[in-house]
């Protein structure tokens, strides 16, 4: 046997070196053992595989190894992220047995298969049913070879097919999961050799992504779907297809600036057109090939499947389950009209859109069976636009005060805010989000909520289609958020019924944040004070209840810290963190850090000193020691009762909190964040700075004086007295910085820096940990410390359960 005895990663470099030496054996993807690439730097091969593999040690089963490889790249989906190879292998010490991709790819699309599985478990249900069905397949498909009696046949088969290009390299299918990975691949090859000037295109409503569908949906060069905005006819990309005033057909065309050179080799690798079932997908899913800033303006954000179901179920919940025969509806946001999937009353729907290029798609749609009207599908820019651009019908509902009741403005709007400096300005010849007709007219009552176009739109509905029922995707904001005080001062609305699901469960959106669905009775006036939502995680699983609640003016928690803040003139300061917000969504920005540091400082800063110290740290812990996710992002940390304020222990253990998960660091200057002595750690000189010791030994003045190590004179002070959970905080970190100076006093005194010695716990982090570039390593190679720094962690989260339900006794959460 050619590798005995060797370890599965010696295997694999073997097998690197020994046959595919010509090749890329570098790549990692996924949990696939082995991968094979082209070493070549043409854009559209750079990351094109030739070979995923299955590897074992010793002798094996090569046929439940292909097994097993299958079900790791369905579970993983890994054909939705990286482009499939042309073959599949597996290997052990002996032999190598190859099957061509495409043999098994229809196995990846079983609707009614369970790929949720471990791959390694041979035993498992699953397991044994897919060996079932691809057992015929790869046992008559497949090529062996072993290394030693076949040695020659194995190099000349790797040489002659592992080539791009080559017959046995099978043309890569596109689907919809695979659509939007060579789109971007397509932006790289083929639309620099476009002759378009790409910024003027865009003002006018064409994007590089019409440009790819055309492509797309194409055979032998000529585009199929002759409704699309771009069509591609052999050489050239024809648009702005119409009639002159002379009656005559004009279009406008672009060529390539290489004799389509680029394009002919980009396309030689995928299989055009995709199988028809998916035009109509990848047509409706032209939101994902618009350019983020024209996104955020426009709102192409698809709306999930799962959500559309749900919100429409729970609208029949709400309305009655003939609401869609009492009902009317708009979608005055509508993009695509993919929320308008499954209605079925197409009399009583209107859905408008900004884009010509939407209406267009959904016309289309309406022509292959969509169930709407054509004449009730219309463009409309809602924020700018008056009514009476509105079709008649609709605008009689809007002038009928009963009608009105019976409307259902029924949307996701776009979530585009004016944080960022783009969108204060016109984006490619549209209105930025402060520029709209709507904002003008009502930014007296919009406040700072005029930054976010889902408030324009919401506003916009509630004061000229009044007594309406809305029923919106938004951003929880509007309830609990302070810029949204206005809104809510003005926004009298019953809230009927809703729920809640994870943003990033939308595409394109990041971060992790609740988008709630929200049912709104404008006719019933109601003062908003708080709102109880079901919350989802996909739309099958109702993972609990959750409340928002409404805050005015001065009821937030930096409303609560600010009297507190020391006075800069006075030169007596320890530290500082900024205000941010008042929210989850903001924890990560929220540093105790030195007050010589530049951080943050486009925020306000709290400057600390010994007479806010202990209010400090309360601030800090309470914002700190519960973890933020997707569904408290938005929950508001709020001005607290006086319970605080006798409660001891409580103060005390948000000191220790506070002590040993700050930022400060040396570097900036003297560390007087130290909590021990340097004789109780051995330190082998003494601290810039003893005065955290003594703080907590209770022989520092907390009155403010000229020295910030005024000792004690005629207002006694006590020691703190920790609990038990803090005392073992406390404890912890003794170990650690006794460790650490045990460690640094081997440095020679000539090389012992003075920020060696005064090291706070960010500082002792760093020197066990490291950097790599601008972060700090996340392990260290030494076990005692790592040891220290795990009892220490433990002790801290401890300790943040002790604190975390007064968080909330005194109001600081709800």
């Amino acid at each position: 046997m050619k590798y005995a005895n060797i370890r599965e990663e010696e295997l694999k470099n073997n097998i690197a070196q020994d046959y595919f030496w010509m090749y890329d054996c570098a790549k990692i993807i996924g949990n696939i053992d082995f991968c094979v690439s082209i070493r070549q730097e043409s854009v559209e091969f750079a990351s094109q595989s030739l070979l995923w593999a299955e590897a074992k040690k010793g002798v094996s089963d090569i046929y439940l190894s292909l097994v097993q490889l299958i079900l790791t790249i369905g579970k993983a989906r890994t054909f939705d992220k990286h482009l499939p190879p042309p073959y599949l292998a597996a290997f052990d010490a002996q032999k190598i047995a190859f099957v061509p991709y495409s043999e098994v790819s229809e196995i990846f699309y079983m609707n009614d298969f369970n790929w949720n599985v471990t791959p390694s478990n041979y035993e498992s249900k699953e397991f044994k049913l897919l060996h079932q069905k691809v057992k015929n397949t790869i046992t008559e498909k497949s090529l062996l070879y072993d290394y030693q009696k076949n040695d020659r046949e194995l190099q000349n088969f790797i040489k002659s097919n592992f080539v791009v290009g080559h017959f046995g390299v099978t043309k890569t299918r596109i689907d919809k999961n695979n659509f939007m990975i060579i789109y971007n691949k397509w932006l790289q090859a083929v639309k620099p050799k476009i002759i378009v000037n790409w910024e003027i295109a865009k003002k006018v409503g064409i994007i590089d992504g019409d440009f790819y569908l055309a492509d797309l949906l194409s055979q032998d060069n000529i585009t199929l779907k002759e409704k699309l905005y771009v069509l591609l006819k052999n050489d050239k990309y024809e648009l702005d297809r119409k009639f002159n005033d002379m009656g005559l057909f004009n279009t406008s065309s672009a060529t390539f600036s290489d004799k389509q050179k680029a394009h002919t080799q980009f396309w030689s690798i995928y299989e055009r057109p995709p199988l028809e079932q998916y035009w109509d997908y990848i047509i409706e899913r032209r939101d994902l090939l618009v350019p983020q800033d024209i996104r955020e303006r426009k709102g192409s954000f698809f709306t999930p499947q799962i959500w559309v179901e749900l919100s429409q179920k729970y609208l029949a919940d709400t309305l009655g389950e003939d609401w869609q025969d009492e009902y009317y509806i708009w979608d005055c946001a509508a993009g695509t009209g993919n929320l308008l999937h499954g209605l079925t009353n197409k009399y009583n729907i209107w859905a408008s859109t900004l884009d010509k290029q939407d209406v267009d798609v959904m016309h289309d749609r309406i022509q292959n069976g969509t169930n709407l009207l054509e004449d009730q599908v219309f463009q409309f820019d809602f924020l700018n636009d008056s009514f009476d651009k509105l079709p008649k019908k609709l605008r009689e509902i809007l002038n009928n005060e009963s009608k009105r009741k019976k409307l259902v403005i029924y949307i996701n709007p776009p979530y585009a805010e004016a944080s960022n400096k783009k969108t204060l300005k016109k984006i490619e010849g549209n209105k930025g989000v402060e520029q709209s007709m709507v904002n003008k007219k009502y930014s007296k009552y919009l406040g700072q909520g005029n930054a976010e176009l889902f408030a324009q739109f919401l506003t916009r509905i509630y004061f000229e289609i009044p007594d309406c029922l809305i029923a919106n995707f938004s951003k929880l904001k509007i309830i609990s958020g302070p810029h949204f005080i206005d809104f809510r001062n003005f926004f009298k609305a019953t809230f009927k019924k809703g729920f809640i699901m994870p943003a990033n469960s939308f595409d394109n959106v990041k971060g992790k944040f609740p988008i709630g669905f929200m049912i709104w009775n404008t006719f019933e006036k109601k003062s908003l004070t708080h709102i109880e939502t079901d919350v989802y995680i996909n739309s099958k699983i109702l993972f609990s209840k959750k409340n928002f609640y409404t805050y005015y003016d001065n009821q937030y928690i930096n409303d609560w810290i600010k009297p507190f803040r020391a006075d800069i003139k006075k030169n007596q300061l320890i530290g500082k963190f900024p205000f941010k917000g008042n929210d989850f969504q903001n924890q990560n920005m929220i540093q105790i850090v030195h007050h010589k540091m530049n951080y943050n400082v486009e925020a306000g800063q709290f400057l600390i000193n010994q007479k806010n110290v202990l209010t400090a740290s309360i601030y800090f812990a309470v914002r700190k020691c519960i973890a933020a996710s997707w569904l408290n992002d938005r929950d508001q940390f709020l001005f607290p009762n006086d319970g605080w304020s006798k409660d001891i222990e409580f103060q005390n253990n948000c000191f220790v909190y506070s002590l040993f998960t700050n930022n400060i660091q040396a570097k900036y200057g003297t560390n007087h964040w130290i909590p021990y002595s340097e004789i109780e750690v051995n330190a082998r000189e003494k601290f810039e700075s003893d005065f955290m010791s003594k703080y907590i030994a209770g022989k520092i003045d907390t009155e403010i004086t000229n020295d910030l190590f005024s000792k004690v004179d005629k207002k006694e002070q006590k020691a703190l007295k920790f609990s038990p959970h803090a005392q073992l905080v406390f404890d912890a970190g003794k170990k650690l910085w006794q460790y650490y100076h045990q460690e640094i006093n081997k440095i020679p005194v000539s090389e012992l820096k003075s920020e060696l010695v005064n090291a706070s716990l960010y500082d002792i982090r760093e020197y066990f940990q490291g950097r790599s570039a601008s972060r700090m390593n996340n392990s260290s190679q030494d076990e005692t410390y790592t040891q220290l720094m795990d009892n220490l962690r433990e002790t801290l989260k401890d300790l943040a359960a002790q604190i975390e339900p007064k968080v909330y006794e005194y109001g600081f959460l709800k």
